[in-house]
This record gives structure tokens, sequence and C-alpha cells, in this order.
């Protein structure tokens, strides 16, 4: 069998996901039809994996491993973890239950504090593309989750035989139908518990990602001091809306679809490319309120799938349900007294209750044309809380009865106080402050509506910024990651093409990108290419604007590295913004490296009086560190003498030449010197004797550092690796040139009068 067809691997994992074996045997028949070889293979796979979960013949296996690599790996002995095993740094306890590809633990984290956890982790043979996309792009959709009753994501990673893992917050709780069953919560109880997940569903879509699997069980409940808690799980087959969340796709192209039948909205049943969005949801939300309030859901689960695959199909997207009432009605004398019982009603008063609002709000969740459900969850809430607060509802037209009804039954005791004093009085002026109530309150309801109406399509609009920005965020990780395959191949230019279509903004940190972005910077540099080497590290700068104190060896190189590459590409007017941004995030640092590196970056060129404002604490630090005979203050002598080149330049650019000679004086003194520090030493020391009208002397000490520049470091380059950019050899040498083209523009032009 060829594993790697999309219509193969489509069916197995399909079939797979089916536990009932005569569910599974039907869904096989209508798949496969007269292909009577195409089932075979595909049964021989699921008996091997039921014998050993290691249904992947080696062509498979050799397919995943140049698909997917270095994502998956070769693995054994992970499927049945023993107790005790550890995966990281986390303890397996026990098995909590089994997916279609991925198996979840409950593990004790050890440090760095000790709390129970659960861990998900993608099972032996199932690391396809398909699988591995759905499980970071559950990864990716939890992670992007600050919700309360949203299971957080705590940690991710990868085995030590290359599987992924992810660690989440444990949810100690029983699916949300159960709890309401087993604690016998009324309707309104049920309905308080139903708002909270709609919010949480809402912050979702806020997020950019639709959840896809909306069911009870996929909705925990516990109880944390007598409250119940609903928390949503199981991102496991989101979508980022418009967009992916990983680099692989999750639907596949043999019309494999994702998602329970029974709570699948019509257009997921569709599978012909029709994009899936946020109502979506809103329909899936509707089935649970169905589930909720009759204990059914609109179309039985059993009944759909003995149906077929495409009278299954037809029948979610063409027949209407059955209102709640309505349903509720068609049930046994037996099943409608448990239903009523465990929702604390007697039946009779249940099917009333069902009847008008409660009817209205669940069959517009149902809607089949998305276009006429709830525009968001958040609006769906509000219609279940203004059900519950006896006020009108936008799930149907607001008829003056109607409304009149609302506001009766909102103010009984007004209204029936009310009744009495009006027997009592003349009975035109009762009808007349009577109209008048009425109608001054259905301005205020019709008001309120009109905002509300606003504020939801406010939210939406909202969402559907976050998504699009979703989308372009993922397709710029999807271009790093091609980047930094292309480049570990060596196509260095196609690698760098790529990155040149990633906007700073929507650059997200991480090891893979930063490393990816640097080697092409120092590619680029070795290449001559000054603009595309600047353009990479000026990326790097701008991102690390995002922590206002990071002072890491890493981000201060990104520093050097792009503030003289920008100048020698000519973009003054960018190197001018990098300066100050960066003056403004570490101005008040303490370490001596980060002053130095402000130093030395900021003048580069003659800086305005905003710039040398800045500048007295920072020499003050380099000062300090330079008097101090501890080499852990003073970074022993080859840093010492950068440091104290620093403090010249900046006596250079206050004009006090005689101080900058002494600092450069100073600097000679320490031996191990770079030879980049060597040289630069030498053209500062000709630039102040130039200030200070020693001609002869200053031109002698200009020729030294201009051959060092010209032939020491030509010379020099061409041993260079890439990685010896680290050691901050380059950007000394990229300064060293910069000043000697000031030195050599201030010989040919000197001032009129000397300062």
């Amino acid at each position: 069998m060829e594993a790697g067809t999309a219509r193969e691997q489509s069916l197995f994992e399909s079939a797979l996901g089916i536990e009932a074996d005569d569910e599974r045997e039907k869904f096989l028949a209508e798949s496969c039809a007269n292909d009577m070889e195409l089932r075979r293979q595909i049964e021989e796979l699921l008996a091997a994996h039921a014998k050993s979960d290691r249904f992947f013949s080696p062509a498979v296996a050799d397919f995943i491993k140049e698909t997917t690599a270095p994502l998956t790996a070769a693995f054994e002995g992970v499927d049945g973890e023993p107790m005790g095993a550890r995966i990281g740094r986390y303890k397996i306890l026990q098995e909590l239950g089994e997916g279609g590809c991925g198996k979840v633990y409950l593990a004790e984290q050890e440090e760095p504090v000790r709390r129970r956890v659960a861990l998900k982790v993608i099972k032996s043979g199932m690391d396809t593309k398909s699988v591995i996309a759905r499980f970071e792009a559950e990864r990716q959709a939890l992670a992007l989750m600050d919700h309360p009753n949203i299971a957080k994501v705590l940690d991710a990673g990868a085995t030590e035989n290359g599987r992924p893992f992810f660690v989440m917050e444990y949810v100690h709780g029983v699916r949300i139908t159960n709890y309401c069953d087993e604690n016998n919560l009324d309707t309104p109880q049920r309905l308080s518990l139903f708002i909270q997940v709609c919010h949480a569903i809402q912050h979702a879509h806020q997020k950019g990602v639709v959840h896809r699997d909306i069911k009870p069980s996929n909705i925990l409940v516990s109880v944390n001091n007598d409250t119940p808690m609903p928390k949503v799980i199981d991102f496991g087959i989101a979508k980022a809306t418009e967009g992916k969340l990983t680099d692989n796709t999750i639907f596949t192209s043999y019309g494999q679809f994702i998602g329970t039948p029974a709570y699948m909205s019509p257009e997921q049943m569709e599978m012909i490319g029709l994009d899936v969005d946020t109502r979506s949801d809103i329909y899936s939300l509707g089935v649970l309120l169905y589930e909720l309030l009759t204990g059914r859901t609109p179309f039985d689960q059993k009944e759909l799938l003995n149906s077929g695959f495409e009278e299954m199909r037809r029948t979610l997207r063409e027949d209407e349900p059955q209102r709640p009432s309505t349903r509720l009605t068609s049930l046994t004398n037996a099943e409608l007294t448990t239903t009523a019982h465990r929702r604390q009603v007697e039946p009779p008063k249940l099917i009333s209750s069902m009847r008008g609002d409660l009817d209205w709000i669940v069959m517009k969740a149902l809607e089949k044309d998305r276009a006429r459900r709830y525009a968001t969850a958040n609006g769906l809430a509000m219609d279940v809380q203004r059900y519950l607060n006896n006020e009108p509802i936008i799930a149907r037209p607001p008829s003056q009865l109607y409304r009149l009804q609302k506001l009766i039954r909102r103010n009984k005791v007004v209204f029936a106080s009310g009744t009495v004093v009006a027997a009592t009085l003349i009975t035109g002026l009762g009808v007349s402050t009577h109209l008048y109530l009425r109608e001054r309150e259905a301005l205020k309801v019709q008001e309120r509506l009109r905002q509300e109406a606003d504020q939801s399509r406010q939210e939406s609009d909202q969402a559907r910024a976050n998504e699009t920005h979703l989308r372009e965020m993922a397709e710029a990780r999807e271009k790093v990651t091609q980047a930094r395959v292309l480049q570990l191949h060596g196509k260095m230019e196609e690698a760098d093409d790529l990155l040149a279509q990633i906007p700073a903004k929507l650059f997200t940190p991480s090891t893979e990108a930063t490393t990816t972005f640097r080697e092409l910077g120092d590619w680029n540099l070795f290449q001559g290419n000054w603009k595309e080497a600047a353009d990479r590290y000026s990326v790097l700068v701008q991102v690390n604007q995002v922590d206002k104190n990071d002072q890491t060896d890493e981000a201060t190189h990104d520093l050097l590295m792009a503030t003289p590459l920008l100048i020698e590409a000519g973009d003054l007017v960018g190197y001018d913004r990098i300066r100050k941004m960066e003056l403004k995030r570490l101005a008040g640092t303490s370490n001596p490296i980060a002053a130095e590196h402000l130093v030395k970056t900021s003048l580069l060129l003659p800086a305005d009086p905003s710039v040398m404002q800045k500048m007295d604490p920072l020499g003050k630090i380099l000062a300090d560190s330079l008097a101090s005979n501890d080499p852990k203050i003073n970074g022993g002598t080859f840093y010492a003498s950068w440091r104290a080149i620093a403090l010249a330049l900046l006596e250079y650019r206050r004009s006090d030449f005689t101080n900058a000679i002494h600092w450069l004086d100073q600097c000679s003194t320490y031996p191990g010197q770079a030879s980049s520090c060597v040289a630069t030493t030498h053209i500062l020391q000709g630039m102040a004797l130039s200030r200070l009208g020693k001609d002869q002397e200053a031109a002698a000490e200009l020729k030294i550092g201009k051959q060092m520049v010209s032939e020491t470091f030509q010379k020099f380059q061409k041993k260079l690796e890439w990685g010896d950019n680290r050691s901050g050899v380059l950007p000394g040498w990229l300064m060293a040139r910069i000043f000697l083209r000031e030195a050599e523009t201030h010989a040919a032009n000197p001032p009129e009068t000397s300062p």
C-alpha cells in the first residue's frame, strides 16, 4: 500500500477514530465502495494497530522521516508508559485517556514547582504530517489562551526520541452534561454554566482560534469552594481562522471531516473548501445548549452514523431539528419524567419553560445559514442572560405585546400595586399613565438593544482583525521555518529571500527564528550585502524592544552589528532611529557591558543634544568599572580596553580632545587587545590630535590605523568563518572603518576655525 497518499491516510485515520466495530464496518463499506483492495489494506493496518500500535510499514516510516524530520523520529517504548517513567521533568503517574493520535497522562512536575499536570504526547507510529499538524495546532491554540474557563498550557517540548508533547493544567472534573444531571441542576443553573462556556469560546475567537469540536466531553466541570467552574479543553482540531496554526495542513485533501457529527455545523460537513469560521462554533454551542435543556442532541449521534456518510451530510445540511419544547413532547413518559426530575421541575412546567424564548435562542444558534446565527459567542451569552433577567431577547421579533409581557414579568410587585391603586383612581388617568410607562420602557429597551448590537459588531470586527493578524504571524513563522531548512541545506540566497518578505512587526521571537536571522545577517555581511545584513540585524534589535530589561550578550551583539551595518548601507535615518530606540530602552542600565555597547553604537556618528544628555551616567559606569581592580567588575584587560575606547569616543564627541587622548593612552597599556581595538585606538588618536592642531602626529597615527584596516583586516576577514562574528571581531573592524572615513573627510575638509 502506498502509505503516503492522502486518500489512504485519510480513510485509515478516520476509521481509527471510530470505536464501535459495527459503525467502523459501515464506514469502510461506504468509503471504499467497490475497491476491495483498498479496503483490505486499510483493514490490515487496523489489525496491526490493534495488535501492537505499530501499524506503519517501513515504507511509511521512510515517508514520515523524509516529510516531517526533524519533528518526528523512530520511537520505541512510550505508547505504554510504565508508571513512574519520566518524560523530561515530568513523572508519569497514570494514563487518563487516549485519542486517535495521542495519549494523555496524569504526571507530576517536580521542579521548579511540584504539581500535578496533564501531559499529552503523540503515540508511537502516529507521527504522520497530518497528526503532527493537529497536535501542534492544539499546542499553539492553547498557548494563545488566557481565560479562567480554558485549560492553560504550562510547557511544551519533545521526548528524547523526538515526539512532540505538551503539558497543560490538570482539570479534575466531569463533562458538563454529567455534572448537571448528577447534581440535578435546574434550568437557570445550567444556563449560568453555559454562559461561562460562551465567554471562554468568545475569548478563543478573539485570539483568532476556532475550536471546531465543542461537545460535553471537551467541557469539564470542577468544583472550587462549592462553586462549579467549567473549563474548555482539547483544542486538538482547532483551526486559526483564515489561516493556519502550524506549518502543516489539518484538513486532508480527501474529504476527511474533523469533529463529532452530532455537534458539527452544516458547513463543517460540506468539505468542499468552504471556510469554517467562528460561526461554526456558535452552531456547536447551540447543540450543547439544546442538550443541556432537553438531555438530547438535535440529531441523534448513533442514528447519524448508522445512516451512512452521505445521508449524515444531507441531514445536517438540509433537515431542520425539532424545537426543544417539541422534542420534549416526543419523549416517552418515562424519559420525560427522568429528564424533568434531573431539572427539579414537573414535566408540564419543563415543556412550558422551553416554549418561547429558549426555543427562539436555541433555533437561532442552530440556523443552517450561518449568516442568520448569532454573530459572536458573546452575543449568544448575552441573549441567554437576557432570558434569565426577564428582558427582551434579540432572537425573536420584539412585538409591543411581547415587550409589555417582559416588562410586567420583571416588575411583578410594581404592576400588582399599580393595579390596586389604578382601581381606586379615575379610569382615564390610569390608562394614560399605563400607556406612558409602557412607551418609555419600550424606548429604553430599544436603545439598550441598539447599543448591545453595536457592541457585538465592534467585537466581531475586532475578532476578524485578530484573525487576520494571527494568519499573517502564522505565515511569517512558516517562512522562517522554510528559510531555516533551506539554510541548513546551504541554499543561503533562497533562505535570505524568504526572510526579506517578513515585516518586523510579524516576527515571533524563538531560538529558531533569531538564529536564522543572525546567521543570514552574517552571510550577507561576508557577501558585501550591507543593506541586507543591516536589515536582518535591525529586525532583531526591534524585537528586543519587547523585553525592556534584556541586556544579554545576544541582545547587545545584535545592536553592535545593526548600527555600523546601517551606516555602511547608507541608511543614516535608520541608524539614528535605532540608537535612540536602544538608549530609551537601556538608559537606566547598571551593566558595564551594556553601557559600553550603548556608548560606542550611539556615537559612531556625531549625535544631537538629546543623545548626548544620556551619556553622562553611562560614562560614569564605565569609568567606575575601569577604576576597580576586580576582574569580575572591569571584565579583564580585553574588555577594559574596549571600555577605554568608549570613554575616549565619548570625550571626543564632547570636544574634550585632551581627555580623549588620556583614555586612548590608558587603552594602549592593556595587554591582549584585539587587532580591531588597536586600529581604532590609532584612528581616534589621530582624530583627536588633528583637532588639537598636531597635524604631523595625527597623520602618523591615521596612517597606522588605515594600514591595519586596509591590510590586516582584509587578510583576517578571509580567514573568518561566520561563527567568528560572535567574538565581537567584526563589529570592531566595522567601527574602525567608519571612524577612518570620518577622519579622512575631516582631513580633506578641515573647519575654518579649530575648536
